[in-house]
């Protein structure tokens, strides 16, 4: 009603103007069908049509003789009164398939911007359950809808923005998947996309809040389905690389259990050999080899258990026993462990009274300083000392091992 208004307020205008000024009727023609097109470009053919019929008989009216009245004398004024009317009319309708197609323009690139920002989000998430999670949540927020709900065949379930949306319901999702067909409600406001890559359903999509055009919908279907082929390969190539790099993990680790279980044995076979070989020996000598195969032995114990251990990582059986221990309650444990192979070493410790309590599995981090220490003890000079150092570090504790060895060899490092 505002528009209707507007337009015969500014008719009315112009007659009151040009009434008061020397114009002769072209010139109030051609300024009426201006204001004519001025309309239709900016409110539709309806109200253009409404302001030419009205400006129509105006111009009658008032400026094609005889005045203040609707009778025409001259027959050429009749055709200069159709001529006109029968040009506001046309300029009118070009003048809103202008403004329609603009608008449909203006439309189509807003749209075509959405799917480019979708399509950037889509394709920054690899993993695949966050991405089935935030995909309606990404098309919502890029096309501005009320909600978004996706139903997946293959994994059962429907991922939503929100449950308080009845419209896009399971069976309707589950029913646009199986037939495959595209179903716009424009009364309700609804859309339901198929999910497609080529032929092959993956699933579908629900859209409330707003009406999409078909290729857009196609378009985001598309885009949609190929994001979650794309990260569920990622997701597949992903498992197979850490399968691959378990593999030779698995292979470095049963080399280095090999070597390991090697150095004690070697000990405990020289000590047997040479007490079998050496009847003669004296009991202070004998004592000491004793003393070899029995702290080698336990050393061949403990390999043996981390070997078993290592098989239950594996298998995800380990179990941890947290409990409460004082930081050098830890650092003892592991340097009583490890007495043998650091007998020749000086061992400084820097453990600070106000370190707070720690919550752990003693044995596990027990074996990992010892791992620590024993790699210090091979990897650094004779006679050089290894320093274990520990500083509160919010609610943690940083533990440290230090050593005068050269270090981790940068192509090392990078494997």
């Amino acid at each position: 009603m505002y528009h209707y208004v507007v337009a015969l307020a500014t008719i009315v205008l112009l007659v009151l103007a040009y009434r008061r000024l020397p114009v002769n009727p072209t010139t109030v023609a051609l300024t009426f069908l201006l204001v004519v097109l001025l309309l239709a470009s900016r409110w539709g053919l309806t109200v253009a049509i409404t302001t030419a019929v009205v400006a129509t008989l105006a111009f009658n009216y008032y400026f094609l003789p005889p005045i203040h009245t609707f009778t025409i004398a001259d027959p050429q004024n009749w055709i200069a009164l159709l001529a006109f009317l029968t040009s506001a009319i046309v300029a009118s309708r070009l003048a809103e398939r202008a403004r329609r197609e603009a608008l449909n323009a203006t439309r189509r690139r807003k749209e075509v911007e959405r799917l480019y920002s979708l399509s950037q989000q889509l394709l920054a998430t690899d993993n695949v359950m966050e991405l089935l999670n935030s995909i309606p949540h990404y098309v919502r927020d890029a096309f501005g809808l009320k909600a978004a709900a996706m139903f997946l065949p293959k994994r059962k379930a429907v991922y939503r923005t929100g449950v308080d949306h009845p419209e896009l319901s399971e069976e309707q999702l589950e029913s646009v998947s199986g037939r495959g067909e595209l179903v716009v409600d424009e009364e309700q406001q609804l859309c339901f996309v198929p999910l497609r890559i080529g032929v092959r359903p993956v699933g579908s999509l629900g859209l409330e809040g707003a009406v999409l055009s078909r290729e857009t919908l196609e378009a985001v279907g598309s885009l949609i389905a190929i994001s979650i082929e794309r990260a569920g390969a990622v997701e597949t190539l992903t498992r197979a690389e850490a399968a691959r790099e378990s593999e030779k993990l698995r292979s470095a680790l049963l080399d280095s259990v090999t070597h390991e279980f090697r150095t004690p044995l070697t000990s405990i076979k020289a000590s047997v050999t040479t007490l079998l070989s050496t009847p003669q020996i004296d009991s202070e000598g004998q004592k000491e080899l004793l003393t070899v195969i029995d702290e080698e032995t336990d050393r061949l114990n403990r390999l043996v258990g981390e070997a078993a251990e290592m098989a239950q990582l594996d298998a995800q059986q380990v179990e941890l026993r947290r409990e409460t221990y004082a930081v050098r309650q830890v650092v003892e444990a592991a340097l009583e462990k490890s007495k043998q192979l650091l007998a020749e070493r000086e061992v400084k410790l820097q453990l600070p009274e106000s370190l707070p309590p720690v919550r752990i599995d003693l044995e596990r981090i027990a074996e990992v300083l010892v791992q620590l220490l024993e790699n210090a003890a091979k990897y650094s000079p004779p006679g050089t000392p290894i320093t274990i150092s520990a500083e509160p570090a919010g609610k943690m504790v940083d533990l440290s091992i230090a050593d005068r060895g050269p270090g981790i060899d940068d192509m090392e490092q990078s494997l």
